[in-house]
């Protein structure tokens, strides 16, 4: 395990524990310079894959030599990295896009801003009944997220595949229409880090995964029935921090997570492209 990272909890227990240590006192103090002889402290939220393993990279390689010093703390949902950043428990956190992150400060009120794209994890579609997406029958069951953003994204790519037609950009399951819907699908919303657990259901013929419970689960996209293309793709994750809070350490960690360095860390370590980098 590496010993810097701090695995948060998810869920209501993780909400809780982030409240009851005090939002404040968590997160550390704006500077306007950095100084690689007395680096300076910037807590960052990430998911454990791809996220914060690429904020590893930086704190063991790029971070000491600008002055920065990186905390970094892993959460396994998609909920609470908002919560601890809105309530000062982090300086920043990366680990969502576009699509997501204007749901969330539309729907919860936060006063966010971010950076630009970093990486893209592709969507993929898996089974543990067919070997080909052209085997899906009529009345298929399909696991998918209940993530409104990302669903919209799972529909999309079930189209490509010729499963759906006329998606929507704010498609939702519940409002297909059987015109959109001709094969009938029917679909089981979960949460996104429970969809892996979908995947070996019985009665579950397909399972659209997020990119980053892809290689949790240790899956590779070669295995994949469809996977999305990352050509032009706006689903790239991106560093986000509170409006008004951007000082020299959120600064300095925004141009190292598009250096060359990073660029290169990112095609070896997933040469495949379950990872991509977005610059």
């Amino acid at each position: 395990m590496r010993k810097s990272l701090t695995l948060v909890a998810t869920g209501v227990a993780a909400a809780l524990a982030l409240s009851a240590c005090g939002g404040s006192d968590a997160s550390s103090e704006s500077v306007d310079s950095l100084d690689p002889a007395n680096p300076v402290t910037l807590t960052v939220g990430a998911s454990p894959l791809p996220h914060a393993q690429i904020l590893q990279y930086v704190a063991d390689n790029l971070a000491a030599d600008a002055g920065l010093e990186l905390e970094i703390k892993e959460f396994d949902d998609y909920v609470t990295p908002n919560i601890a950043l809105d309530d000062g428990s982090l300086d920043a956190n990366y680990y969502q896009h576009l699509p997501y992150f204007e749901s969330q400060v539309e729907s919860q009120g936060y006063d966010f801003e971010h950076g630009a794209g970093v990486h893209v994890e592709p969507y993929a579609v898996f089974s543990e009944k067919h070997e080909d997406i052209s085997a899906v029958g009529d009345g298929a069951r399909v696991a998918i997220t209940n993530d409104p953003s990302n669903q919209a994204r799972a529909l999309t790519l079930l189209e490509e595949a010729g499963l759906l037609e006329n998606v929507e950009d704010d498609a939702s399951v519940l409002a297909l229409t059987d015109e959109q819907n001709p094969k009938g699908l029917d679909f089981v919303e979960n949460q996104p880090e429970l969809l892996v657990n979908d995947l070996s259901d019985p009665t579950v013929d397909l399972a659209i995964l997020n990119g980053n419970y892809i290689l949790a689960a240790g899956l590779s996209t070669d295995d994949a029935l469809l996977v999305e293309s990352v050509e032009e793709n706006p689903y790239a994750n991106f560093l986000a921090w509170k409006t008004g809070n951007k000082d020299a350490r959120i600064d300095k960690l925004e141009e190292l997570l598009h250096s060359p360095e990073v660029s290169s860390f990112i095609e070896e370590t997933w040469p495949n492209g379950d990872v991509t980098a977005a610059f």
